[in-house]
């Protein structure tokens, strides 16, 4: 039934009569599946591999073995086979919050410290002008006082030697008090009462704890106080961070060993590091480090310089890094958000900034002074407080068999969201789709919404898998393709072993994490409209080996009942097939043909999109021929068609459509057809035999 549009669009409609009796936008692959880290929820476009990994990591550990999720080895095979754009959608099972920054230090006092003093009563000293007095400060640094009849010797400030004038007891004490509170170098500060030595560190802070004041003459010395209990002010926090990605994957300790590397940092977490902080400019650098980086080998991941905590100017920190807190909402079924300002980093948002600066400078462009405190302090730290577990009691690989409860640590429902999410088909744009970790056994209800909103959209094609890894029998692969009836799915068999990109063991991962590397070859060799299948085009070449080496009944029962083939052919695995699920015989029950529709239907419906809301005239109708025919006459060239015709006249456009503001155009394709059976004779003559013309 055509589509009646009540809003404003456009309705681009298939009428299949192939029964048996410029360029367009480029868009890619979309994968929905978990992953080790990343976005929880929001479909993320990645360009590379290497991008990939960044975003959303590779490996895990569950229990004491190393794993790596179907979603990572579809997208290292995809890139592999020159895919250049992957949409990736990550789910998990239960809740996932990020990590968000240690303390950013500034030099406002949120805590006041405590100063390291000591004290000793001195009046035992009988002859205090032969003794000598020290002071040692944790580096071993030794301050010697020596009291003198008049004083007036010259200090050797380079070997540390001071001279104050001796008198009575108590006169002398309070002189020595007074030297030592004149050596700005030490950082001690002296008082007395009476005969009674009262030393404090000149500064708040534990750094003075430890520090000895010693008397003796020579070389024998004895310690008679140690200062103690200074303790660390706190200061208050600039502002926060928050990671994109989500999980407790993102926490690391802000312990370090002697290289200046996290105790728990890994390639998968961050931390982050402030330098170049400036007081007079109200300014300072963010630099975003790898979490397992350390002193001599930490290349940034993204800098972010000249940035200011006045929420007025251009530099401001939300404003550069973004504060924007996207969420997926069930209701709308939409990617909602709170935040003023976009996420431009790739791996944090400002949560919050708890020491603005409005107006940081005066009329005179002199820095306020109630401002210059919170800048934050050149510091480093790292990001904690995550929340949300992967890989717990996970299965994977071949431990996958029917019925097996927690595939890859997750559920099919918790596939529900995105799965709805990618119906909407203006938000996200892709050609392909994958799941790899469903299968239409286990998850048939998940499964057949795919296929619903694939068929809704009609702008790509589903690759699913049918049957978990322990199925062995044609005949329930075939059982589960046959209630399937769609020409916008595709399915293949067998499961396939590989080496994994991350920790290079063999193992067994469905046929649909490498189809979608098949379509990237098939379509940078040639164009969507040829068969993803056969030796050229289809062959496995990052596949060590099928599950099951096929015999040729094995593979007709299969390509007979709708089941795409992993073929063994010489030792190497090739797709062998590319039938849709669609039951009737048409051109539409091969894959090439639906991904030509896709294709035509995709550009096309761009060309009219840019119609909308002109003028409905022979000028307009010109102007969609002028493009749409060249563009049918290169896919002919190319050979996706025998021949074509668009009608977009007075015969389809008359004055009762115009007036209902209606364009109508006709688009008639007759799409070429692959080579599937090849039939060979060898006929055997006597010699002298004349061979027929």
């Amino acid at each position: 039934m055509a589509e009646i549009l009540i809003s404003p669009g456009v309705s681009a409609i298939e009428n299949d009569q192939s029964q048996i009796t410029q360029g367009p936008v480029a868009v890619g692959t979309a994968i929905i599946g978990p992953t080790v880290k990343g976005p929880v929820e929001i479909p993320t476009i990645v360009t590379s591999y290497s991008d990939y990994k960044n975003k959303f990591g590779t490996s895990l550990l569950s229990g004491s073995s190393v794993y790596t999720y179907f979603t990572s080895i579809a997208a290292y095979n995809y890139f592999q086979n020159g895919g250049e754009s992957l949409l990736v959608a990550r789910v998990v099972s239960g809740s996932f919050t990020p990590a968000t920054s240690s303390t950013i230090t500034n030099t406002v006092t949120a805590t006041p410290g405590a100063f390291a003093t000591a004290s000793k009563a001195l009046a035992a000293l009988a002859d205090p002008i032969s003794i000598e007095f020290r002071i040692v400060d944790n580096s071993s640094n030794t301050y010697r006082f020596l009291p003198t009849a008049s004083g007036n010797y010259q200090d050797d400030t380079d070997g540390k030697l001071y001279f104050f004038a001796s008198g009575a007891l108590a006169t002398t004490i309070s002189n020595l008090a007074t030297k030592i509170s004149s050596v700005t170098a030490l950082g001690v500060t002296a008082t007395t009462s009476t005969t009674t030595l009262i030393l404090s560190g000149s500064a708040s802070g534990s750094v003075y704890n430890g520090y000895t004041f010693q008397t003796g003459s020579v070389s024998s010395f004895s310690t008679q106080a140690t200062l103690a209990g200074g303790v660390d002010g706190i200061g208050s926090n600039a502002f926060v961070l928050a990671t994109l990605s989500k999980g407790i994957i993102m926490n690391n300790s802000g312990s370090e060993d002697s290289n200046g590397a996290l105790i728990s940092g890994s390639a998968d977490n961050i931390r982050w590091q402030i330098i170049s902080s400036n007081t007079s400019s109200g300014t300072f650098t963010l630099v975003i480090r790898q979490g397992n980086d350390n002193n001599i080998n930490k290349p940034p991941l993204e800098t972010w310089t000249n940035i200011s905590l006045d929420p007025l100017a251009e530099n401001y920190i939300s404003k550069q890094i973004g504060d924007s807190v996207p969420y997926y909402d069930v209701t709308s079924n939409q990617i909602l958000s709170t935040g003023q300002n976009e996420n431009n980093s790739r791996y944090v948002r400002v949560s919050s900034v708890t020491s603005p600066t409005p107006n940081y400078f005066d009329n005179n462009g002199t820095a306020k002074a109630q401002y210059t405190a919170s800048i934050p302090i050149n510091s480093s730290g790292s990001f904690g407080s995550a929340t949300g577990t992967i890989g717990s009691n996970a299965k994977f690989y071949d431990q996958i068999i029917t019925a097996a409860p927690n595939t890859q640590g997750v559920a099919g429902s918790d596939y529900n969201n995105m799965i709805n999410l990618l119906a909407n088909t203006d938000n996200y744009k892709f050609n392909v789709l994958l799941t790899p970790g469903l299968t239409s056994q286990e998850n048939s209800s998940q499964i057949s919404s795919i296929i619903s909103n694939t068929e809704n959209r009609g702008d790509n094609i589903f690759v699913l898998d049918l049957v978990p890894f322990d199925i062995d029998s044609t005949a329930v692969v075939t059982s589960a393709a046959s209630n399937k009836n769609t020409s916008y799915a595709a399915a293949y068999w067998p499961w396939v072993q590989l080496r994994d990109p991350d920790t290079s063991a063999l193992v067994y991962v469905p046929a649909s994490t490498v189809i979608g590397g098949v379509y990237a070859k098939n379509d940078s060799l040639a164009a969507p409209w040829f068969a993803p299948a056969g030796i050229n085009r289809g062959g496995l070449t990052l596949v060590s080996k099928a599950k099951l080496k096929l015999s040729q009944n094995d593979r007709d029962n299969l390509y007979s009942k709708k089941v795409n083939p992993i073929a063994t052919l010489n030792n190497i695995p090739v797709v062998y097939g590319q039938k849709t699920l669609q039951t009737e015989a048409s051109a539409l029950d091969r894959v090439n043909v639906r991904r030509l529709l896709v294709a035509l239907k995709s550009y096309i419906s761009q060309v009219a999109n840019n119609l909308l809301f002109e003028q409905n005239t022979a000028a307009t109708r010109n102007t969609f021929l002028s493009r749409v025919n060249p563009y049918l006459a290169d896919v002919q060239a190319r050979q996706g068609l025998y021949a074509f015709r668009v009608v977009m006249d007075e015969t389809n456009n008359t004055a009762a459509t115009i007036d209902q503001n209606q364009l109508n155009g006709g688009i008639y394709i007759q799409p070429t057809k692959t080579v599937e059976f090849i039939y060979l004779t060898f006929n055997i003559t006597p010699t002298g035999a004349t061979f027929p013309g």
